[in-house]
């Protein structure tokens, strides 16, 4: 009998108030059932929304400080338990134990600075326009926060979401991704352990058009971050704005790696392979569009070619695996629809396949693809794929590069690989992304830096960073005046009269 898990809401673990539960499964060995979930009802939301409004009262007036000492100490108990998580996100997210275990640091490295950031939440002091008086604002929190997360970065993500929210002052409730519950019941386990006080964190496990839909629409969680697909946040973004909720969304990619004529090509060819393969090629920031100067483009592509041929594919625990599984078998159709698509509008190079034995027809397995001859504009050009499947567009200036990149409705990354210093600061200055790199592939995030978008990636909040904070903070601003007198600002400073 698989395990049957549990939410958590107010410090206690708890059973769904139906008793419905899901299946989590292994997505590279279908036949390894993980555990049970609960499938919790709007009754389990409102149960977890009232022990947060009264979390929150007691968190709110934690000194910040001590909040982050909290935040700290998660900061050690993962470090701690590091390879155990990554382990268990590996099992049921299915991407390599390595990349796993960078998921875990990148939740530790966001842990310890958001400790840091408890001493560091500034406001402003600024001087008054009248005299005896004095001005100033400061940050405080605002209240219940619903956080909506992936499958793709089971720990990260959530980290990226909570902790900051945390240290702000506020309550959270959490829904992770119905693939991957098992990584962030560990991070709650974590948190419940460093000594996050009851209510404050809850853990609210079901189906995203269930009970993720009934975090957007309940009109007691002022702040909503959601991290998904445009569509579904379009949906979102509706909602909250007829509720005036506060509002983050980290959503699609159509990344492009641009590789100019004088670039050091075996590092160009090292970048877009961990690019487009890395996590099979399910990162919003993954490499999905590869494009060539005239002047390196047969060269380059026959070397990426081989090198792609030799990646294996397999079980993310097993030793020498490079490429593991989909996440579920509606990933591998997507894909399977643009290997189809591709086909009509370019020339397919390598792999479009499902493979088969050597342990492979037990997971959702799918073989890096190629696509060579793709034409600006064209569906394989501009549409996110989410899956291991690399367009390659041929350019001829770095011109006509920066306009391929900026063709599409996303925005969230890009990279140019060159050793001509104009263009990289054109690059940073024309490329309409997020983020951009130089000399490194498309993907990659650190703790202490914004992440997020422009375009149809988000709506103008960022993920990590400094800017974060501001998100789950609001300004307010305190005015003290001790002249004993009415002071009445513009009226009484200055003479209302240009004669």
């Amino acid at each position: 009998m698989a395990e049957q898990h549990k939410n958590f809401i107010g410090g206690q673990w708890v059973e769904p108030s139906s008793g419905d539960y899901f299946e989590n499964r292994n997505p590279a060995k279908q036949s390894d059932l993980i555990g049970l979930f609960p499938r919790s009802t709007r009754e389990d939301l409102d149960r977890a929304v009232r022990a947060a409004k009264s979390g929150f009262e007691e968190w709110r007036r934690t000194p910040a400080p001590a909040r982050g000492d909290v935040l700290r100490k998660v900061g050690d108990l993962l470090s701690t338990r590091k390879d155990e998580i990554a382990r268990a996100a590996t099992r049921e997210m299915g991407k390599t134990l390595t990349e796993t275990r960078g998921d875990v640091q990148e939740g530790i490295d966001t842990a310890y600075y958001a400790g840091v950031e408890g001493r560091r939440l500034f406001g402003h002091t600024v001087p008054s326009e009248l005299r005896n008086k004095w001005a100033m604002s400061y940050r405080r929190p605002i209240g219940v926060c619903g956080l909506i997360t992936p499958f793709n970065f089971p720990l990260a993500i959530p980290t990226w979401k909570m902790f900051p929210a945390l240290v702000c002052g506020n309550s959270v409730i959490i829904k992770p991704a119905e693939d991957t519950p098992h990584t962030v019941q560990l991070l709650v386990e974590v948190l419940e352990e460093a000594g996050i006080p009851a209510g404050v964190v809850n853990l609210v496990h079901g189906l995203g058009e269930e009970i993720g839909a009934a975090i957007v629409e309940h009109p007691d969680i002022p702040v909503i971050s959601f991290t998904g697909s445009t569509d579904i946040g379009s949906i979102i973004g509706q909602t909250c704005g007829r509720m005036h909720k506060r509002l983050s969304l980290e959503m699609g990619g159509k990344n492009a790696q641009i590789v100019m004529d004088d670039a050091e090509l075996d590092l160009a060819l090292e970048g877009v392979l961990w690019g487009a393969f890395g996590t099979t090629g399910q990162r919003c920031t993954a490499t999905s569009r590869l494009l060539l100067h005239d002047r390196i483009h047969d060269q380059l592509l026959e070397r990426l070619i081989e090198r792609a041929k030799k990646l294996k594919l397999g079980y993310g625990l097993d030793e020498g695996v490079d490429v593991g599984p989909l996440i579920h078998e509606a990933s591998r159709t997507k894909v399977q629809e643009y290997v189809e698509i591709g086909k009509t509008e370019g020339t397919l190079v390598l792999g479009g396949e499902v493979p088969t034995g050597n342990g492979l027809d037990d997971g959702f397995f799918f073989q890096p693809t190629i696509f060579t001859d793709i034409k600006p504009g064209s569906r394989m050009a501009t549409e996110e794929i989410f899956g291991p499947v690399l367009s390659v567009i041929r350019f001829s200036d770095l011109d006509e590069a920066i306009h391929i990149n900026n063709e599409v409705k996303y925005g969230l990354s890009s990279s140019l690989y060159t050793r001509d210093t104009v263009s990289a600061f054109r690059a940073f200055q024309e490329m309409d992304n997020g983020i951009t790199y130089v000399n490194a592939p498309t993907i990659g995030a650190e703790a202490h830096l914004p992440f997020g978008g422009v375009k149809q990636t988000g709506n103008g909040h960022r993920e990590g960073g400094w800017e974060v904070y501001e998100f789950y903070s609001e300004t307010k601003v305190c005015y003290l005046d001790y002249s004993g007198k009415l002071q009445r600002a513009q009226i009484d400073n200055y003479d209302a009269s240009p004669y």
